[in-house]
Order: structure tokens, then sequence, then C-alpha cells
């Protein structure tokens, strides 16, 4: 028995030292996300399918992560080759504000579409009594996990209304998911929450509980100023909401860096655009992702790959 298990083992030894040349014939795109509560890992899962089934050889992997600043970091690691993040944490980070949480300028960041926009969704529970930006005042509020995107917006949005955390009776930086459980368990009054219309963890909320969703004033929007704007929450997106709710929004952005393949991004860019239909049957906040927008707002230089696509799509 010892000498088969010696063989084995030599065996094994083998096939390690052989598998890097097989490796490295095949194409690799990891996927940086979001929380899987969230609406970035659905739509990374959805990406990662189309990708796997229209490029011959490549194999893709979906990476749940905390988000924006987190994947901006990646991706300039070489640690990733696409990732979803905010306008504003993409354009920080391709400044480089370490406040946000980028020690340096991410010049290796390179564009490839403007998506979908992330609407800013203040939820609290109805036995909370908070009805308005100013009724959190005093309350506890989960504004996203530390130095997120999420929580560079909550930032952004308590500055422009002339608040601060400071203001609030407790900050908790959580995902999104935990935030709900805390709400549903009466531990916490409300949620800040980043993301796109119909996002699962609010959706699981308001169907556990009442729930009351908290307006954005115009006036802080027009404070905000570019990149953010204006936008409205349906009435009926969820369960108990029986008005629309005027907030602020953010646009979302596909991201790669300089050393992915000029092939592959432009295989990313194209696919992503000729499969609109199976990615919105992955999240219905792929119904707001238009070629015509692809270029609107983008903070960073494109990759070459994706911008030979927009060529031939008449857009450069």
């Amino acid at each position: 028995m010892i000498n088969l298990k010696g063989k084995f083992a030599a065996f094994l030894a083998v096939a390690t030292l052989a598998a890097p040349a097989t490796a490295q014939a095949e194409e690799f795109i990891n996927i940086l996300t979001g929380g899987t509560s969230g609406v970035y890992y659905p739509l990374g899962v959805g990406l990662s399918k189309i990708y796997a089934d229209n490029i011959p050889g490549v194999r893709t992997q979906v990476q749940s992560t905390k988000a924006s600043v987190e994947n901006l970091n990646l991706l300039q690691q070489g640690k990733g080759e696409l990732a979803l993040a905010l306008g504003d944490s993409v354009k920080l980070a391709w400044e480089g504000d370490a406040e946000a949480g980028f020690k340096e300028p991410l010049s290796k960041l390179r564009g490839i579409a403007a998506v979908y926009p992330n609407y800013i969704q203040i939820v609290a529970s109805k036995e909370s009594g908070i009805t308005s930006l100013d009724g959190l005042k005093g309350k506890s509020l989960s504004v996203g996990a530390a130095k997120s995107g999420t929580e560079l917006n909550a930032r952004k949005i308590f500055a422009a209304a002339g608040m601060s955390y400071d203001d609030l009776g407790k900050t908790e930086y959580l995902p999104f998911a935990e935030s709900v459980e805390l709400i549903k368990n009466r531990q916490l009054d409300a949620t800040l929450q980043s993301a796109g219309l119909g996002v699962a963890s609010i959706k699981d909320l308001s169907t556990s509980v009442d729930i009351q969703m908290v307006a954005v004033p115009a006036e802080v929007v027009t404070t905000l100023g570019a990149p953010y704007i204006a936008a409205t929450i349906p009435a009926g997106t969820y369960a108990g909401q029986d008005a629309d709710v005027p907030t602020v929004a953010v646009v979302n952005f596909l991201v790669t860096h300089e050393d992915v393949s000029d092939e592959t991004a432009y295989q990313m860019t194209k696919l992503l655009f000729e499969h609109l239909g199976e990615l919105e049957a992955a999240h219905k906040a792929a119904t707001q992702i238009k070629l015509e927008n692809a270029l609107n707002g983008m903070p960073i230089p494109l990759h070459p790959g994706a911008e030979r696509f927009y060529k031939e799509a008449g857009l450069m």
C-alpha cells in the first residue's frame, strides 16, 4: 500500500507540473460583483453565462465582494477582469482619493460601458416613525459596508442635506442582507441601500414588515450635482409602497483594466449588448442598459477593445 501511495503522489506531482500549460491556453474572466442579495451579483452571474457560452475557450467566475471600492482596487491589482462599480467611486479611484479608499490613483482602470443607474433607497420600518431624511436624526441607520460605494453615497447625501453620521443615534456599517435582518428583529430603524430598483434585500424586508420609503428632497439632489441625478422609485416597486418616492441616482459602470487583451475587452462589450435579453432575465435592472447611453459620463479612458466595438456600432 505504501508503494502505491508513493506512485500516486508521484503521478499527482507530474499532473500538477503539467497543469499550467493547459491553464495558460485558457482565457479567464473573473467578474467582481457585490453582496449576493444586491443587484451586481445576479448581473455578474448573467454576464458570466453569456461569456462562457459565446467566447470559445473562456472560463468564467463570479466573485462576491464588498462592491465598488473593493472591486476597483482588485482590478488595479489584476485580481479580476471585469467589475461593476458606481460612477462616483470610479471617478474617485481614477483621482486617487484616499478618504474614499484609494491610496493612489488607480491608473490601470479602463472603461467598458455605462450600464444602469443605482437608486439611493432609504427604507425604515413603519414602527420607527421615520418619514423624512431629517427624521433619521437620533435613529439607527445602516449605511452599507464601510467605504463601500453605498457608504460613499450615504456620506455625500448627508453632507448635501446639512447632516452627518453624528446626527444619528447609531451608525451601522453592514451589507444589505444583514441590515434587513436587523430591521426585522427590531434592532435597527432604517437602511440606506444604493442599488437597482427591486433589489432582493428590500423586497425581502417589505414582505416581512411594514416599511416606510424615505425621500431624498430635490434641493439635496441639486446640491449634490454630477454624477448624481434626480430619480423616482415608482409606486409598487416594493410591497406596501403605495406612492412614487423621489430620490437620487448615480450611474453604474462596467470597468476592466489595461492588461486585459483588446480582443477580450471587445468581446465582453459586444456580447453585453447582443445579449441584453438574457441579462434582463438575470435581473430587471438590466432593462435600463441602453447602447445609446453606454458612453454617458464615462469617468475613465475606454479600453481600446471597447472603443473598437463602439466605433463599429457608430457611437464614436
